[in-house]
């Protein structure tokens, strides 16, 4: 026969085996969202080289870097800035882009480069602005934020942009400002 202290004690088990079952399972939780938001791997001073038949196409610097592969959609981020340089069949680099920060997403294919984005290409034509999208599928480049394109016969500043990855073939969507920056073009009869 169960005694009022037998029955007493019997619920003081339940309840403590429930509270303890409860809490192992919470702690489990939180483990598993702690461990979502952890990088999968991280590099200090990181950098990497592509190549093409021996010959270097490009080289990614960044203080830090980060691989985040337990999320819905894979992505690689660079929070401290990041230096691409790119090669062409030759010894020194031909374009570069840098920015404050940059983040890749995998699956889309789609660098996003933010703060003090600087890109040049080939002939030495300087793009500034503070947000960068590059559609590695598509080969386009473009930003819905202010742009400065700098070359060596005019400075061009406007809000919007979209080029191909080489800026050759680019468009600025409202022109601001138009700045030419030989004279004799301006003014061919002084």
């Amino acid at each position: 026969p169960f005694t009022k202290h037998k029955l007493n004690i019997m619920a003081v088990l339940i309840i403590g085996a429930a509270l303890l079952l409860s809490c192992d399972k919470k702690k489990e939780e939180m483990e598993d969202l702690q461990i979502k938001d952890l990088p999968t791997l991280s590099a200090r001073n990181f950098e990497t080289m592509y190549s093409d038949s021996g010959k270097v196409t490009m080289i990614v610097r960044s203080p830090l870097f980060n691989q985040y592969n337990r999320v819905k959609e894979p992505y690689s981020e660079f929070p401290e800035g990041i230096k691409v340089l790119f090669y062409n069949k030759k010894d020194a680099p031909q374009a570069r882009v840098s920015s404050q920060f940059a983040r890749y997403t995998e699956k889309q294919k789609l660098w996003e480069l933010r703060d003090s984005v600087v890109a040049i290409n080939e002939n030495g034509d300087i793009l500034e602005t503070e947000l960068l999208y590059w559609d590695e599928e598509k080969d386009k480049i473009y930003s819905d934020r202010f742009v400065q394109i700098t070359s060596k016969e005019q400075i061009i500043r406007g809000t919007g942009f979209e080029s191909d990855s080489r800026l050759e073939k680019r468009k600025i969507r409202n022109v601001t400002a138009t700045i030419y920056l030989d004279e004799q073009k301006v003014n061919p009869g002084n």
